[in-house]
């Protein structure tokens, strides 16, 4: 496992590798500066109690600046270098992630839950980031100093230089334990603030029901208890910070008086220079950052590996469905005659066909209305016309043609699909309607609007066609919001629209209107999908489901003359619309 993700860290940075050596090239001389600069001083240190000149001092110490100087240049060349790497390919990831989302089937999002996905698209790629930018700098530059350094300390005092790091592997633990807790409170953090935004985000879409029931008092509470556990996770993280930097400041001071206390006695002996302590000082204090930085990178290369591999498993996903292999071309133009032949369809957590059996072709240009009972497969015959769902192959033709074998995108074109809860995003009336067709003119998109029964309203809002529609169309009606869905379909230049459920909070009387308009100016083929059997009674045909299967079909005069289900459907219908005519 340990070599597999090796093996994807590897192949995140090889599109980047020359960038990657650019920056270990930069780090290495780095940490050749940062080891000759000790050295330099120690030279003019011992140079000094034989022979002092002032002129010689500045130059030394000129040339030590410049040695310095031209370190932090170059380090912080190979920090934009590396790090680059990781935000490049936080970017990239990204990208990559969301073009895999777009390809997943819709039901693919319910299942594994949007906050998991969103979850591995921000968090986790972060986690990445810091794996291949912070955590890669930080390792390397670790074993470059310690590379470097050490040789450097054992060549003027071996002595000296063991006791001098004998408390840095308990600065190391110290790091790697803290940093376990530090990582679960700064985890414990952000479930909390995540916790504390949900509740806003849930309070403000909903802030007219809690005045609505008068639950100012409980959504308070709620928000207050949440504050109070982001304010304790926040606190609890600032102690073990607050813990560790002192706790790690101590340790590298009690190094360092160590290296003095044994270093004076050498002094007295003589068998180290006072160049020599200088330079060991330096060495060590050089040292501390690196080993204190490794355990916290060390954390961060675990968390970035499972993150990594979080990510993989999304990336590696192969969409349910998919163009297949075999694809056929689809000839234009499309009449929008559709058939179906023995269909089945059974969803993956299913234990019987949503579909069983379904066979009926409708032709081109016809209206037909699809009718049933609650759970009999209507809305999964909406969904399989535009593949929403997995269509077995040669149950289901789009002019003739299997519809497993034509490209989604080619499919998707001829057909636009308005579900009963048309989504509608935060932007004006008018993007919203013109979303299938972006350079639509205004004229194309308020007669779209005229067909679909919604430019009375448009008229009587203050900002025509500019009004903005909220989150999910909060400001609109449930029935201007269908309409609003059904005009977008409208504007599309599709030879087939399905109609799921997409008039039922539209009255009877403006449905029968939309219809006859939709089918006066345009020859699609429409599948409309209702529970309204007023609404069905005026089109061309009805086909009537019952646990997935064909039961019956004909127009509305003659099956309500027939025995069956669809005369009890509509006798239930009448005595319900009598029923409230009565109260």
């Amino acid at each position: 496992m340990a070599a597999f993700r090796l093996d994807l860290i590897g192949r995140y940075l090889k599109p980047h590798r020359r960038t990657v050596m650019l920056g270990a090239i930069a780090l290495v001389v780095v940490n050749i500066l940062s080891v000759t600069i000790p050295l330099e001083v120690r030279r003019v240190v011992d140079d000094l109690q034989n022979d002092f000149a002032l002129s010689d001092v500045l130059t030394q110490a000129g040339w030590i600046v410049l040695l310095a100087s031209s370190m932090a240049v170059v380090r912080l060349i190979s920090r934009q270098l590396v790090f680059g790497v990781g935000r490049q390919v936080e970017v990239e990831l990204r990208q990559k992630l969301f073009d895999q989302m777009l390809q997943q089937e819709p039901g693919w999002v319910q299942k594994t839950g949007s906050g998991e996905v969103i979850s591995r698209a921000t968090s986790d790629v972060e986690n990445v980031r810091r794996l291949l930018g912070f955590a890669v700098l930080s390792l390397t530059n670790t074993a470059l100093a310690y590379a470097f350094t050490l040789p450097a300390m054992l060549a003027i005092d071996p002595g000296l230089t063991v006791a001098a790091i004998a408390l840095y592997p308990v600065m190391l633990g110290s790091v790697r334990l803290f940093g376990r807790r530090m990582m679960h409170q700064q985890r414990r953090q952000q479930e909390a603030l995540s916790g504390l935004s949900e509740l806003i985000q849930e309070d403000l879409s909903g802030i007219a029901a809690i005045k609505i029931y008068n639950q100012e008092d409980q959504e308070l509470d709620a928000f207050s208890s949440r504050n109070r556990r982001y304010r304790d996770s926040a606190i609890q993280l600032a102690k073990t910070r607050s813990t560790l930097f002192p706790l790690l400041e101590g340790i590298s001071s009690i190094s360092l008086l160590l290296l003095l206390a044994l270093g004076s006695g050498q002094l007295q002996q003589g068998t180290l220079s006072i160049g020599g302590l200088v330079a060991l000082i330096l060495y060590v204090e050089r040292l501390v950052f690196p080993t204190a930085l490794l355990g916290f990178t060390l954390n961060t290369f675990q968390t970035g590996q499972v993150s990594l591999e979080r990510v993989e498993e999304l990336l590696s996903r192969e969409p349910l469905i998919r163009d297949s292999g075999q694809l056929t071309p689809l000839q234009q133009p499309v009449r929008g005659e559709l058939e179906a032949r023995n269909l089945h369809i059974r969803y993956e957590d299913s234990a019987k066909d949503t579909l069983n059996g379904l066979s009926f072709r409708i032709r081109a240009g016809e209206l037909v209305a699809v009718v049933g009972p609650v759970g009999c497969g209507k809305t999964t015959l909406a969904r399989a016309l535009g593949r929403m769902v997995d269509v077995p192959a040669g149950e289901l033709f789009l002019d003739g043609y299997d519809i497993t074998r034509l490209r989604l995108e080619d499919l998707r074109a001829q057909l636009a699909l308005v579900p009963q809860e048309g989504y509608l995003f935060t932007n004006t009336l008018a993007d919203n309607l013109r979303y299938g067709e972006p350079e639509a003119s205004m004229d194309r998109v308020e007669s779209a609007a005229e067909q679909a029964r919604l430019m009375s309203d448009v008229r009587g809002f203050p900002d025509g066609m500019n009004t903005l529609v909220g989150e999910r169309g909060i400001t609109l009606s449930g029935g201007q919001r269908q309409r609003t869905a059904l005009g977008r379909a409208l504007l599309m230049d599709c030879p087939v629209l399905v109609l799921d459920d997409a008039l039922a909070s539209v009255d009877n009387n403006t449905a029968a209107e939309i219809l006859t308009s939709v089918r006066r100016q345009t020859q699609r083929t429409v599948v409309m999908i209702s529970h309204q059997l007023s609404a069905a009674a005026a089109c061309d045909r009805i086909l009537v489901l019952e646990e997935g299967r064909l039961v019956q079909q004909g127009h509305h005069n003659q099956l309500i003359q027939e025995k069956g289900l669809y005369r009890s459907l509509w006798e239930r219908e009448q005595a319900a619309e009598r029923l409230e005519s009565v109260a």
